[in-house]
């Protein structure tokens, strides 16, 4: 059986899923072999796996570090929220239905089982299990009937680490208050802290961790340094708190506006285009936010009818409008798709139900099934507008709408399916002139050929200027996670973490 590590935070957005991710690289490093693990994660940037298997994009982010192919057992559940109160719960892989907070704990018995099993099958065949935990591990409401924190290290009888943000403030308070609440049995398990995202020379911070120190009977293990310009997918929409990202410096950009709705899922698409030079992307939370933008992108989104009505009431539709008039250019990813359309309609209430009319862009209409498409494909750039065709490159679909039309249009991409063999087929749509498009796939930007295309096409739109070579993303990927692990070498007290694992 495997040795295990969980590592807790004191809030969401406090570090966890970057710590694994850079942990699982270390220790890959070090030749152990290592796999990630988070029983239940609450997000809507989700991944499939090669058997069409859907899980939460952090942990397939944290097994790309560890070498490994992702496996839904990684992350048993994966709660994807629809509204303030209700989410759909996906179960190893597939949809299980909706529930509210009520129906989720009746259903704990069947989770934890899901839960235990997945852990005990990954264990059995690795050196090392690092477990992420949720959210902070000890509000009192939710302690007895947590599963995603202290009940899955007594499971994994895992050593636990308490990760606190420096950066947001309050992190003595936050650790302090976070170790007060735990059952006495709980509170034992924590074996030492983490300050994470400092910034400055943590020098400075000695006679504050010394008073920690003693207050709590416990060693701080590390202050980790604030780790800017990763590129590494995000779990959740906390990080579009920093709405402007992308290359700094630059007198001359193309920019690019994903529009930030309220149920905004897989925005993780987007994060290679952040690290093109000369690329501004900004996430458009009001019309005037699109303003300069040459590219406007509606994103995927949980619950497309309500984000459409988002649109028109925030006056986005007329935004738009104006933006295609100065000659911009609009595209759509996966709900962004439908919302560019004539109507959805959502007969069978799998999102919040109804029907709605589309923003009119493309001659297409979508109905919501319930039955929901996860594959991964392998996909080209066909001939276009934006250019020549592209070699192959790998992308997924996570969806439950079925988009049918397109008359006049162009197929943007060759897909590839995997089934009785390889059959091929067109997938998204475009516009002869290439200024409004659409697609079911995510991860199309993770290839350098359509960055690339997409681009240059932008480029001669509207900017002059010559564009820098796109870097594979996934090579980006691999050297962030070498940069993670390098910096994790030189800010933890390792041989202590080892001898608290048994290492």
């Amino acid at each position: 059986m495997a040795r295990a590590l969980m590592i807790q935070g004191t809030a969401s957005h406090a570090g966890k899923s970057l710590l694994v991710a850079g942990l699982c690289r270390l220790f890959r490093q070090d030749g152990l072999r290592v796999v990630p693990f988070k029983s239940q994660n609450m997000a809507l940037n989700a991944y499939v796996t090669r058997d069409g298997g859907e899980m939460g994009w952090a942990q397939a982010m944290q097994a790309e570090a560890a070498g490994m192919e992702p496996r839904v057992e990684m992350n048993p559940i994966l709660l994807k929220p629809q509204s303030e109160q209700v989410s759909q719960v996906v179960l190893l892989g597939k949809v299980m239905g909706t529930a509210n907070a009520g129906d989720y704990y009746e259903m704990a018995e069947r989770l934890w089982s899901a839960v235990a099993e997945s852990y005990h099958r990954l264990a059995a065949d690795a050196d090392l299990v690092l477990i992420e935990g949720a959210g902070n591990p000890a509000e009192p409401n939710l302690m007895d009937r947590d599963i995603a924190n202290m009940a899955v290290a007594r499971l994994a009888e895992a050593p636990v680490l308490l990760v606190g943000d420096i950066d947001r403030g309050g992190v003595f308070a936050s650790l302090l208050g976070t170790l007060a609440l735990f059952k006495p049995a709980d509170r034992r398990r924590i074996r030492g802290l983490i300050i994470n995202k400092f910034r400055g020379d943590p020098l400075l911070l000695t006679p504050a961790l010394e008073w920690l120190e003693r207050k709590v009977r416990r060693p701080v293990l590390g202050v980790v340094p604030m780790l800017s310009h990763l590129y590494l997918p995000e779990e959740d929409s906390v990080a579009l708190e920093e709405s402007v990202r992308g290359s700094k410096g630059e007198t001359e950009r193309v920019k690019i506006a994903v529009v930030r709705l309220p149920h905004i899922a897989n925005f993780t698409d987007f994060t290679p285009l952040e690290l093109e030079p000369g690329v501004k992307v900004v996430y458009a939370r009001r019309p005037g936010d699109i303003a300069d933008a040459h590219l406007v992108i509606l994103p995927g989104s949980k619950d497309t009818i309500a984000d459409l009505r988002f649109l028109k009431a925030e006056g986005f539709v007329r935004a738009l409008s104006e933006h295609l008039e100065r000659g911009g250019a609009v595209g759509g990813v996966c709900g962004g798709l439908q919302m560019l359309g004539r109507s959805v309609a959502d007969p069978h209430g799998v999102e919040s139900g109804g029907e709605e009319p589309g923003l009119g862009l493309l001659p297409v209409t979508t109905v919501l099934e319930r039955a929901k498409i996860t594959r991964r494909v392998r996909a080209r750039l066909l001939p276009g507008p934006w250019g020549a065709a592209s070699g192959e490159w790998e992308a997924y679909e996570i969806h439950m709408g079925l988009t049918v039309g397109g008359g006049g249009l162009v197929p943007l991409f060759a897909v590839r399916l995997e089934g009785n063999g390889w059959a091929e087929a067109t997938e998204g749509l475009i516009t002869p002139d290439g200024r409004v498009w659409g697609t079911y796939l995510h991860g199309c930007f993770d290839a350098p050929e359509v960055r690339d295309s997409l681009l240059r096409w932008l480029r001669r739109l509207s900017v002059t200027r010559v564009a820098a070579p796109s870097r594979d993303y996934r090579t980006v990927r691999e050297a962030a996670y070498d940069s993670l692990a390098a910096a994790l070498r030189r800010s933890l007290n390792l041989p202590a973490i080892r001898r608290m694992i048994g290492l």
